[in-house]
């Protein structure tokens, strides 16, 4: 087990429980920390879970406001009236333009500031909602950008980005964890607790699930 420090961009999430949990299990609980945010999305019941996990897991937890951001940019996710679409370009009015950039940034901010290098997010670019910054060409280009402007030699981690829903699943229960993602992890971004089951988050989370317990006989 490594010494190193790692940072998790953590929401409370399936992909953010499952990269934590794993983080814990390569850098040791004393070596991780997780960063959450808050920027007016309309399932606030994940950061509650969010906090919970972390104080479960007895991680060290920083919540951020970017609530700023629905100054400047409208999008479904963040207007809980609006109805959840995709647009003839394949891509849904949930995507928020530039947060997982700005999420990127913030951490790359506080991990510098404590001496951490590792930054692991559970962004995935083969089972997703079709979003530019999900993509793994976006998070290395942003690792570049990063470790240019503060001279810094960060290493961003995204440890599910070539895996499907099914094979995340898998990798939770790799790691003894897929009863507790099942039961504690929220998804929806509808913010039903325990997921309104219709809307693009829960549909991918659900069809992984099916996908996985069929290949285990569950």
């Amino acid at each position: 087990m490594t010494t190193e420090k790692a940072l998790v961009i953590f929401s409370g999430g399936q992909d953010s429980t499952t990269c934590l949990i794993q983080a814990i299990q390569t850098y040791g609980r004393d070596n991780v920390e997780a960063i959450t945010f808050q920027y007016g999305q309309r399932h606030a019941v994940e950061l509650e879970k969010a906090r919970w996990i972390a104080a479960d897991l007895r991680i060290r937890q920083t919540v951020l406001d970017l609530s700023l951001m629905q100054q400047i940019t409208h999008n479904a996710l963040m207007d809980g009236n609006a109805e959840i679409q995709t647009a003839s370009n394949g891509l849904p009015n949930t995507f928020v333009d530039g947060r997982n950039a700005l999420f990127l940034l913030y951490a790359a901010i506080y991990a510098k500031s404590q001496g951490i290098a590792h930054i692991i997010t559970g962004v995935c670019e083969t089972d997703f909602s079709g979003y530019p910054d999900c993509r793994d060409v976006f998070v290395k280009s942003m690792n570049v950008t990063l470790n240019l402007a503060m001279d810094y030699a960060f290493q961003i981690h995204t440890p599910l980005m070539y895996l499907t829903k099914a094979q995340t699943w898998a990798l939770a229960d790799h790691l003894g964890a897929f009863d507790y993602i099942r039961e504690h992890t929220h998804t929806c971004y509808m913010g039903v607790d325990g997921g309104c089951g219709e809307c693009p988050s829960c549909v991918l989370r659900e069809r992984g699930l099916a996908q996985y317990l069929a290949t285990t006989g569950g």
